[in-house]
């Protein structure tokens, strides 16, 4: 059983040599090879080649492109700086002084920059490894995006102060996160990560309200292109879990302060899940 069909497998709750391994590794698996977090963000080659490296000699069953949520903000035409021992750096959010819209470049997945670079990895993992390991694409969730073109401030002010503004700015982010996945998939991942790590921090009622249907809708859209999805939102989601088992996901990232016997009481059997684990005291 290869890791591809062993990742299959395991989502869809068949019989498994054992579990698959599917953890996110960026500035390790950068440093791993000799590189740093810098080249790893900037060139997909180096992305590429620590992802390979890291699923051979770790026995892992996925080749990942997740590297730093400011593609698609990229796209919408912020500034981003390379930095060696960390992630890059957004320089200013494209509307962190005005609530404007039409300030925003029109991102291109197969033409800005930094997006295009995520199109190219999947490409060339799919070329070599393809029928070997799952590959998953990535996406920034509609709320973690709004809040790298506001920044986070005004963005969470904005759900308070400026609803059919934000509304706006989310379905914007949705419509670009649609794109994005679509091209991933037909350059040949079979999964798609969506990061919406900032939505942990709001109340169950504004997720439920403003953040959910959306998230639903870029699912969906990743759904009819033909992808698997899997959601990746930092931090304690224990008070969205409600919302969260309404949405038609394949995995649901689950970080350590999470328990998880409550994930599975809430979101119940038909979603695979994945974490819990301390990446700290990684116990």
């Amino acid at each position: 059983m290869n890791g591809k069909e062993r990742y299959l497998k395991t989502i869809s709750g068949e019989p498994v040599d054992h579990i698959a391994r599917i953890p996110i590794l960026m500035q390790f698996a950068a440093e791993y090879i000799g590189s740093n977090y810098g080249q790893f963000t900037s060139d997909y080659r180096v992305l590429v080649e620590s992802g390979i490296r890291c699923a051979r000699d770790f026995d892992c069953d996925q080749l990942s492109t997740i590297s730093d949520p400011y593609r698609e903000t990229q796209g919408f035409g912020a500034e981003i700086e390379y930095l060696p021992d960390s992630g890059p750096k957004c320089l200013a959010p494209p509307l962190q002084e005005a609530k404007d819209l039409s300030l925003l470049k029109k991102p291109a997945p197969l033409k800005s920059e930094r997006m295009l670079d995520r199109v190219r990895a999947i490409r060339a993992y799919k070329e070599k490894y393809g029928d070997d390991y799952s590959i998953m694409g990535w996406v920034e969730g509609p709320a973690a995006e709004a809040a790298d073109l506001r920044g986070v401030m005004n963005f969470l002010i904005d759900l308070m102060t400026d609803v059919p503004f934000v509304q706006e700015l989310m379905d914007l982010c949705v419509d670009v996160g649609v794109e994005f996945a679509r091209a991933q998939l037909q350059a040949g991942a079979d999964t798609i990560g969506i990061g919406d790590a900032i939505a942990s921090q709001v109340s169950p009622q504004v997720y439920e309200q403003l953040i959910l249907p959306r998230e639903k809708r870029l699912i969906d859209g990743v759904k009819a292109a033909g992808g698997l999805v899997r959601l990746h939102i930092c931090g304690d989601i224990t008070h969205l879990l409600p919302g969260i088992a309404a949405l038609d996901i394949d995995i649901l990232d689950v970080d350590y302060m999470v328990d998880m016997a409550r994930v599975r009481e809430i979101v119940g059997r038909k979603v695979a899940l994945a974490g819990n684990i301390d990446p700290v005291s990684g116990v």
